[in-house]
Formats: structure tokens, sequence, C-alpha cells
């Protein structure tokens, strides 16, 4: 037996097919796709009877076989247009909608779901109200369907044919993308300008979404497609990498600096900002721009010495050992350096002064800094601050500029790989401001014991603890270090060698240094003491011992080419064969052929690199009583000539001067070695005894050398540099020294050696000088006898 699917149905009785996701409007033609038996069944009864079918929406979509009280109440009459079987076992229909309805009550006893209904008649002829509303209604529409994209030309020309307001209200509420519950009680408002009204508000709110979405749209569209195309250059990168087997190199890169980070000992602070940054570099592409110096920078960081390792206690029996063992002579630097570590044994934490070494060169700054490592078992790294003139070679580039680097200071650290390393400064005294800054500002910082625990290298971004670091200064002329920077530091002045220091020196460094350095044996170069003597004397004329090596490099060098071609086992050099091997002496004492004639006499004077001597000759030649100075003569010392030249004249009676001896005569001071410009009042004296000589004829005393500054008086002042006077006198082999009275504590600093090698005679005023070098007896310049030391 099988159920007829199509009975004759009452005329209030139709056959309901419930949707879950659909709302059917009347004059609305809408695809519905049905599956269920009984709304398969409804289907069926409704084309076979020609009858209108009812669409109406279920309340629950998950209800499978719904009733009377899963459906909404209102739902629309629909005649089946048009049916399509699909192959799975449903049916897709194209409905019109005709008219809305009201479920009232159930019909069972039919295989389909069928139900007594009360039509709901259309609408009396419209108001004007609606008639407006509809008017505006259809500008909307078609406004909002030309914001959408895809939308045929048809629906618009459809929506302006429509003229009734009511068929406009439905069509359009069928067309906005709502909920189904808005949509259904759109449906269930049988009032024209009611739902001309709901229809109007949903639409301008819907046109005002799409419009602020084509705004949002346009802002971002470059922004897309720039998004777009690097993706697009990322991937074709990425294959490129693929294919040159370069891909996956960028993250193992990010895990080995995050364990450096942690392994580091950064302040917590600092590592936060480290690991930021490293999260930053995790996003950055792996050829980007930035990635490079991201990553540099990351590994300086990590490369830093922040922690501060456990040294052994100083140990000042073993640091004075090591002073002895690698410097002669310096009694005073190396006591003022063990002191220095006392203070740092018994205080570790304390704020030690900075040390500077200043001195010529060649005398040992550099290996004492290196000394005081060893002694401190604390690395050593040397930052060679001359020729620097820009304050970023300290504090470092900032990370914006391309190539840029950290500062000398974090670049020593990081080589030293201790923050407690002795750091030495070297040539403080060659900084040279400029318009890129004054590097010696930014040492300031550096040098203060209260700043440096905060230093800030551009570079870093971040504080760096600089007070466990032992600085150590070197410098050859203070007066070329600024103030601020020189009231930083303890200045500990190395002066120079006498020739017996320098002896000991070869023969204890240089000549194994120079042997190891050449390849030979002790047994296979021998220098006597004499040939040292010969090479000290002969061909070296400095303050410190870079020549003297040099010319005993050369000595074993000789020794090593003979060695080396088998003509001898080993070579005693001795003086024949230094000046066989190196020439003839360059430098003589001539001391006694310059002044052996009236009016020259010697004169002793400072420089960076040590005391040298000075000649200063005179004569007079027919003229009108000028004085004419030459020798590129400072204004200091021309004032002097200018005062020695007046005190002689007041000192013609004692002199036995005739008075016509000064005049119609032009006077000629000049200074040999023209082409250095000299300067200083500390030639006083010797210009006043060369004019004294040349007036009187007398011939000054051939191995004495003077310095000091006079005055109109004839009082002898003190005068700065002794030591490297004294020192200079030595070399050139003289034998009298004089000098001003007032300069007598200065005696000490004199090595006993030299002491006890030369005279010395004091001067209170040039009568003194007269009596010592020109041999003018105390009697007649009306004095006590005058004696020498």
């Amino acid at each position: 037996m099988t159920t007829d699917v199509s009975p004759t149905l009452a005329e209030d009785v139709i056959a309901l097919v419930p949707m879950r996701n659909v709302v059917l409007f009347p004059h609305v033609l809408m695809p519905l796709t049905v599956g269920r038996p009984k709304s398969l069944a409804a289907l069926a009864h409704a084309v076979a009877s020609a009858a209108p079918l009812g669409i109406v929406l279920q309340k629950n979509a998950q209800v499978d076989e719904p009733g009377l009280a899963d459906l909404c109440a209102v739902g629309t009459l629909a005649k089946v247009v048009r049916q399509v079987a699909a192959g799975d076992g449903q049916v897709h229909a194209v409905c019109a909608g005709e008219q809305r309805f009201r479920l009232l009550e159930w019909v069972p006893g039919h295989a389909f779901l069928a139900a007594r209904i009360e039509r709901i008649a259309g609408s009396d002829p419209p108001s004007t109200q609606a008639e407006a509303l509809g008017m505006q209604l259809r500008e909307r529409a078609v406004e909002i369907l030309s914001l959408l994209p895809g939308v045929p030309a048809e629906l618009a020309h459809a929506l302006q044919a429509t003229r009734s307001p009511a068929e406009l209200a439905d069509i359009t509420g069928s067309l906005l993308d709502v909920e189904l519950a808005e949509k259904q009680m759109l449906l269930e408002m049988l009032s024209v300008e009611e739902r001309l009204h709901k229809v109007l508000q949903l639409l301008t709110h819907r046109i005002e979404v799409l419009r602020l979405s084509q705004e949002i749209g346009e802002r971002t569209k470059e922004q897309l497609q720039d998004r777009e195309r690097k993706f697009l250059l990322r991937e074709q990168l990425e294959t490129i990498q693929k294919e040159l087997g370069e891909n996956g190199e960028h993250e193992p890169e990010t895990e080995r600096l995050e364990q450096a980070i942690g392994a580091a000992g950064m302040p917590a602070d600092t590592e936060a900002h480290v690991r930021k940054e490293l999260q930053r570099l995790r996003r950055m592409a792996g050829g980007g721009a930035e990635t490079g110096p991201q990553q540099t920078w990351i590994e300086w960081m990590t490369e830093l010495p922040w922690r501060v390792e456990q040294r052994p206690p100083i140990d000042l029996d073993a640091a004075s050992r090591i002073l002895e063992a690698d410097h002669f002579g310096l009694a005073r630097v190396k006591r003022r350096i063990l002191e220095f570590m006392a203070v740092r044994k018994l205080n570790p934490q304390g704020r030690a002064p900075i040390l500077c070494f200043a001195g010529p060169p060649g005398v040992g700054k550099t290996s004492l800094g290196q000394s005081i490592a060893r002694a401190l078992q604390r690395p050593f790294v040397r930052v060679s601050l001359g020729g620097v003139h820009d304050e970023a070679e300290l504090r470092g580039h900032r990370r914006t500029y391309v190539g840029a680097l950290p500062g000398l200071i974090v670049q020593g650290l990081r080589r030293a790989g201790a923050r407690d390393c002795v750091m030495m400064l070297d040539e403080v005294d060659k900084l040279t401001a400029s318009h890129q800054g004054d590097p010696a500002a930014a040492l300031l910082e550096v040098l203060d014991p209260e700043q440096n625990a905060s230093f800030r290298d551009n570079y870093l971004g971040v504080p760096f603890d600089l007070s466990q670091v032992v600085f150590i200064a070197t410098a050859n002329v203070m007066d070329h270090v600024p103030a601020p920077v020189r009231d930083r530091m303890e200045l500990i002045e190395l002066p120079g060698y006498t020739q017996e220091e320098k002896l000991q020196i070869a023969r204890r460094y240089l000549i194994s240094r120079q042997l190891q350095a050449n390849g030979l044996r002790e047994d296979q170069c021998v220098i006597d003491d004499e040939a040292l003597l010969a090479v000290v004397a002969g061909h070296t004329h400095e303050a410190g011992v870079r020549q003297l090596e040099r010319e005993i490099a050369r000595l074993m060098r000789f020794a090593a080419m003979k060695v080396a071609q088998g003509e001898v086992a080993s070579l005693a050099l001795g003086p024949s064969r230094v000046e066989e091997i190196l020439g003839p002496p360059r430098f003589e004492h001539e001391v006694a052929l310059r002044t052996s004639l009236p009016g020259v006499a010697t004169g002793l004077a400072w420089t960076p690199v040590g005391g040298e001597i000075l000649f200063i000759e005179a004569t007079r030649v027919p003229g009108s009583g000028r004085l004419i100075l030459t020798g590129q003569l400072g204004e200091v010392m021309k004032e002097s000539a200018q005062a020695a030249m007046t005190l002689v004249k007041s000192k013609a009676a004692t002199l036995h001067i005739p008075a016509a001896a000064f005049e119609a005569v032009d006077v000629h001071l000049h200074v040999p070695a023209g082409a250095i410009p000299k300067d200083g009042p500390s030639a006083g004296v010797a210009m006043f005894i060369a004019l004294a000589s040349l007036f009187s004829g007398r011939a000054v005393r051939h191995d004495a050398a003077m310095t000091g500054e006079i005055s109109l008086r004839g009082l002898v002042l003190p005068v700065g540099g002794v030591k490297e006077k004294v020192l200079a006198a030595q070399r050139s082999g003289l034998a009298l020294v004089l000098l001003p009275a007032r300069n007598r504590k200065d005696l000490h600093e004199i090595p006993q050696a030299t002491r006890a090698a030369l005279q010395f005679a004091w001067l209170s005023d040039v009568d003194d000088a007269i009596h010592a070098t020109l041999g003018v007896s105390s009697a007649l310049l009306g004095r006590p006898r005058f004696e020498l030391m």
C-alpha cells in the first residue's frame, strides 16, 4: 500500500516545508534545497496539485522533526517554479513568494506536514508617507548595490522598476545581510510603513558599515599590497636560500645568542633590555638591512666582561720582585707603585688614584704598566690615544650610524676579557680637540671615580661599571694635557737614564732580548762593557733606551750573519768591532772645540724627549748698537737676551770692559740648530756669560754648562727640568754644572752616580757665574771666594 502524496486539501490547508536557515518573502524568487522526507513529500504534493507551498522558518535549526510549536507563526505561500533532483536524494527548487500566512493548527493524517492557515491579505493602497519611504528606500538600495562588488546590473534595474512600497520593502529585506531573526521579524511586520522604516534603518546601518569598510580598505590597500610584495619576495628569498643551502641559519644563531645572554652575567635591567632586542632580531627577516647591526650589537653585549672575577690577594713581596726583575733603577717610581698596591690590598673597593707616568720616549712607561698588571695578576690592555680627535672614538658611535662601533674604552675591555683589568691610556698628551668634539672631555668621565661606575658608551646604550678597572696613563709632555684631566691623575715622572743605568739595562734586558730575537745563544755573541759604553756614548743621544736597543740589534744581526755563514762559531765584540759594524761615532763631545773662543757658552735645555745642551754664540760687528737675535728664538728668549745685554753693560766696570766697547757696534746673538724653535727663560745665565765672555775677551770654561733665569738686578732665579738637564750634561761629557741656588732642593732627584761624576756650582747671582766660568777672581768681584761642590 502506498501513501497518496497528492490528496485534495481544504482551501485553508496547505503543505508545509520547514526551513532551517531561509526566510522567503513575498514577491521574491529564491532557490531552496529540500532533503527531509516529509519536505520532499510536501514539495511533490505542491507540484502535482499545482497548489501553493507553505515556506516557514524553524525556531531551532537543530530539530529534525519539527512540530507546530517549533515553527515561526508567520510564513510565506510560494509557487514552485522549477525543481531539479540532485544525486544525493535532495531536490533543488526555485520558489516564488506570493503571500504571507499565519499558522493556526496542525492537520495530521498526511505523508507531509500540513497545517490550517490564515491568509494575510495585502495592504491597502499605499499612503503618501509609505510612498515617500519607498522612494528613499529605493535610493538607498541602489546606493548599497553600488558599494557591493560583483552585483549584477539587472538587480538595480529591477529595484528601480518596483513601484509598490510593500513589494520594495519585501525585496530589499530579502537582500539584506542580517540575522534570520531580523528577517523573520520583517516578515511578521504587517504594517507597510513600519516595515519600510525597519528596512530603511537596517539598510542605512549597512550602508555606513560598507562605507567605513571601503574607507579602511582604501587606506590599507597600499599597505596590503606592500606586505604581499614583501611576503612574495621573502618566499622567493627562502627558495633561493634553500637552493643555495643557506636556509635555517637564523634560528640557531638566535638560540646561541640567547644562551650567551644568560651566561654573560649582566645586571637585571641590562639583560632585560638585551633580551628585548633579541626578540626584535627574531622578528626581522634573515636578509634585512637591520639584521646584521642588531646581531652585532647583541654579540658585543654578550662578549663584554660584566662579572668581576675573584683574584688572589696582592703579594707585595712578589710585586717588588717583579718590578726589580723587569726594571733597573727607578727607585722612587717603584716605591710609589708598591704604595699603590698596598692601598689596593688593604681596601680593594677603594678609589685609588690614577697614576700617570710622564717622561721621554723609551724610558719604560708602558713596561711599568705591564709589570703592575703582572703583580696584580690581572689582564693588561693598552689603549692608544695618540691622534684621537673625535669624542665618539672614546664614547662610541650611536647604533643608527652605518659601521658604528663602541669606543676605545669598551673595545679595550672586550680584548682584556676582564672588568678589573689594568688599562693603560697611552699618550694622553696627544689628544686633540676638533669640530667633532673634545675627547679629553669624554676622558674626564672615564678617569673620575665618582662617575665611571656608570659609564655610558653611545653604542652600548646602557651603563657599564668601570670602577674596578685600574687605569694608568702615560704622557711625554704634561703641559699638553688639559688641566681638568691632569687634576684627576697623580703624576710620576720618569726623566731618563744615566750612562751607567743604560749599561745595566742593556746587560740585563736588551742583549738577552736581541739574542733571542736573532736566534743566537749567549755564547755565540759576546759584547763587553767597553763596547756597550762605546755604543751608548757614540751612537745614542737619548733619555731612553730605544735607540740603544736598535744599535744592539744591528750588532746581533752582524753576528747572526757570520754564524749562519759558518765563518765563526761565536763572535766577541769590542770597541773596535763596534766602530767597524756601526761606523764612526755619530755623537761627538764638541764642547771643548766650540767654547775655545770668547763669546760662546754652553746652556742646558729641557725638551719633551729629555734634556739637551745648546750653545749660545755671540759676536760683535761695526754698527749702530743693535742687538740681533737669530736661531728661531721665542719671545721669552728674546727678552732674556735683552736683559742679559743690559746686565752686561751694568757689570762693565767689574769686568774691566771699557764703555767705548759698546759704542758703534752691533751684537749678534745666535743659538745654533736654527730649524728648531726655542723658547723659555732658563737660557738667561748662558746668554749673559756668552756676552760677558765676548766683551771681556775671556773664554768660557769649556767643560761647564749652565741654566737659570736672570733678573735685571743680577739674581739667578730657579728653573724646572733640573734632572733632565743634569743628565744631558753628563751624556755630553761635561764636568761642571751651574744651577740656581734655589734649585738645590732638586739635587736628591739626581742619581748618586751622576752626582759623583759631576761638580755643581750653585748660583745666587750672575757674579757667581762669572767667577765659575770666566775665571774672574772673587777679590775683583768684591765677593767671598766661590766654592765648588
